[in-house]
């Protein structure tokens, strides 16, 4: 009698017909990846210009940081206004 191994000995039938390619299985040729932009843009950020991160991409950055500012003023202003005025008892 003895003990029977719970796993099955055979390997499972495949579900999927493609096969999986490593990187290490690729051409070093094969460019697929594109250029790569983090070099440039450690350059960028790591520039010592007084500048903080958030900003250091210029126009775009500056206008993002604005918006979102001016949203959160304008939401705590609009809250507060809300709180005041259900503070305040309705008139008959």
């Amino acid at each position: 009698q003895g003990l029977k191994p719970i796993v099955p000995t055979e390997s499972p039938s495949l579900i999927f017909g493609t096969t999986t390619k490593f990187a290490s299985d690729l051409p070093a040729d094969d460019s697929f990846l594109g250029k790569n932009k983090v070099p440039d843009l450690q350059k960028l950020f790591q520039k010592a210009d007084g500048l903080p991160v958030h900003l250091k991409r210029g126009l775009p950055d500056k206008l993002l940081y604005r918006t979102t500012m001016a949203l959160t003023i304008g939401g705590t202003i609009y809250c507060l206004v809300a709180l005041y005025m259900a503070s305040q008892p309705r008139n008959q």
